[in-house]
């Protein structure tokens, strides 16, 4: 196992800057996760990690050891890819044992880590079939086998997951969940999917046009973003946001949690509500996800209680504790009971400015 840390990190296509002096640790042990919008810099990072891009100024530190400059197969890292990279003349033992022939390992000994590794990605019974039998988990675990076979002190996973349906996203989401507390080795792991991120990392690294906006667990990410972009980046629907046309009060915007907010046909005058009406619905069994025009814009509200049908008049009701302030830079404010104060008699003069929200 080891560490992976990154030092004023740059990285340029021409006169593109893509990442600008990033520092970064990646700690012994966890699973780490790279979580942005597609183009903000995370598998740029994982391939100057990995090796397969040159950095243009910094170190990259792997374990003790500096390997800016040292060639990707002497790293001791295995990398993942969302395509797979399997060979599709090779069976799936073939194609796990690859790597062991090339490093002129006995064939004895490549026999008792296949079957290892197959027994742990469940594998066992698909030796002998080619990728074009697998299915698109099974072909995903010959990926995770033939990295395995490596025993790598890091493991780099480049949006592996994303090939496959909802079904078997969970599916395999659980089980790296499980391969990683199993083999206890660094897992560093790129997605632009933020649910993903938040079920599997134990810390979370968002990032945004080449920039780390938040690193944190899941938990504290989600409880308390330092900034409006992790705020609606994280959570689904997203934050909604409400903006002060003529601020002077220190803060530019408010923003609420749609299930932090409760519908009800009656104003409460303990909270901050909104009064609106209800434009669709979309029921998904246990909740249901309200579309609300108000005089405000459109705000979404996740609900698990009631259902509330269409065209109805309501006030969503959103408690002051659940009420997060940004100033005009999307910089999170703090000291929430003098700013409570100020919404309280500022609610007359907002309006709202939703994101994907019309």
């Amino acid at each position: 196992m080891a560490n992976i840390i990154l030092k004023n990190v740059s990285k340029k296509y021409g006169n593109n800057t893509i990442i600008k002096n990033l520092n970064l640790e990646i700690e012994d042990g966890s699973f780490t996760v790279l979580v942005g919008p597609s183009g903000c810099g995370k598998s740029t990072i994982l391939r100057m990690i990995a090796g397969l891009e040159q950095v243009n100024g910094g170190i990259i530190c792997i374990g003790n050891r500096e390997v800016t400059d040292v060639q990707p197969g002497k790293r001791e890292i295995s990398m993942v890819f969302q395509n797979y990279a399997l060979y599709p003349t090779m069976t799936v033992k073939q194609n796990i044992e690859f790597g062991l022939k090339n490093k002129k390992v006995e064939r004895k000994d490549r026999e008792k880590v296949i079957q290892e590794i197959c027994e742990i990605v469940g594998l066992s019974e698909c030796l002998n079939r080619k990728p074009a039998h697998l299915s698109g988990g099974q072909r995903q675990r010959v990926a995770l086998a033939r990295a395995m076979v490596k025993k790598p002190k890091v493991f780099l996973m480049d949006e592996p997951l994303s090939n496959l349906d909802a079904k078997l996203r969970i599916q395999m989401r659980t089980e790296l969940i499980q391969l990683h507390k199993r083999l206890g080795t660094t897992f560093l792991y790129v997605t632009h999917d933020q649910v993903e991120a938040m079920s599997m990392g134990d810390k979370i690294v968002v990032m945004n046009e080449g920039e780390i906006k938040q690193a944190a667990n899941p938990v504290e990410l989600y409880r308390e973003p330092e900034n409006l972009f992790t705020a609606q980046f994280v959570g689904a629907p997203p934050m909604n946001i409400i903006t002060f046309e003529n601020p002077s009060h220190g803060f530019t915007r408010i923003g609420f949690r749609p299930e932090k907010s409760i519908i009800s046909q009656d104003k409460s005058d303990n909270s901050f509500s909104i009064q609106g009406k209800i434009v669709t619905r979309e029921i998904l069994g246990s909740e249901t996800i309200y579309h609300i025009k108000t005089n405000f814009g459109g705000i979404n509200v996740k609900s698990y209680s009631e259902v509330f049908n269409e065209n109805i008049d309501i006030f969503v009701n959103i408690d002051y504790s659940n009420i997060y302030f940004f100033d005009e830079e999307g910089k999170r404010l703090q000291g929430r009971n003098e700013l409570f104060s100020i919404l309280k008699n500022k609610e007359n003069c907002l309006k709202t400015n939703m994101r994907g929200v019309g």
